[in-house]
């Protein structure tokens, strides 16, 4: 990386189902620097877990990404987005069911706009269903509360890591060795 800036950072943010496995996915790449659960979307201002869980507020779970460009590429996190969770299923991943599950990015620039417009047009290529990914420009983003953050790290016994995140993790490994942290 001779030559190239290695203080940048960048944002980007993913709704892709429930937040604490995406968080757990995100925060093991290369660049990554912090990921933080919230919620965007919506239109209740500072919403909380409970009244998002109830898919009246309009807010998504997401994930709020800060990576540097130099070390992992917006293409990159895109890849990755796509790849840990279902763009075809409207308001739903898994067990996981109501809007607040929807896949969606919100983007901070135009050009992740335009990166992921061109990514999603190459995925709908590609499958025979329909690619339900909303698109959308990051308004607000509101952090979730401190017990959603590193989840994962923090309840690894818990039956839904057990259970939903050790086998999406395992199989995130076998795809993206070259983008994960050792």
């Amino acid at each position: 990386m001779k030559g190239m800036k290695t203080d940048q950072k960048d944002t980007g943010v993913f709704g892709g189902g429930c937040f604490w496995y995406t968080e757990a996915f995100f925060s093991r790449l290369k660049g990554v620097l912090s990921v933080m659960p919230g919620y965007a979307g919506g239109t209740t201002e500072n919403p909380t877990y409970e009244e998002v869980s109830l898919g009246t507020t309009g807010h998504a779970e997401v994930i709020k990404v800060e990576y540097n460009p130099a070390v992992i590429t917006y293409d990159d996190l895109l890849t990755v987005f796509f790849a840990t969770h279902n763009p075809t299923t409207p308001d739903r991943q898994g067990n996981d069911i109501g809007p607040q599950y929807r896949s969606v990015i919100f983007y901070t620039a135009p050009e992740q706009k335009l990166k992921a417009e061109t990514f999603i047009r190459k995925l709908k290529d590609t499958l025979s269903l329909k690619v339900v990914t909303e698109l959308k420009p990051l308004d607000t983003f509101c952090p979730a509360e401190e017990y959603h953050r590193n989840y994962y790290a923090k309840n690894h016994n818990a039956r839904y890591c057990q259970l939903v995140i050790d086998p999406k993790l395992a199989e995130l490994k076998r795809k993206f060795r070259s983008l994960l942290i050792v």
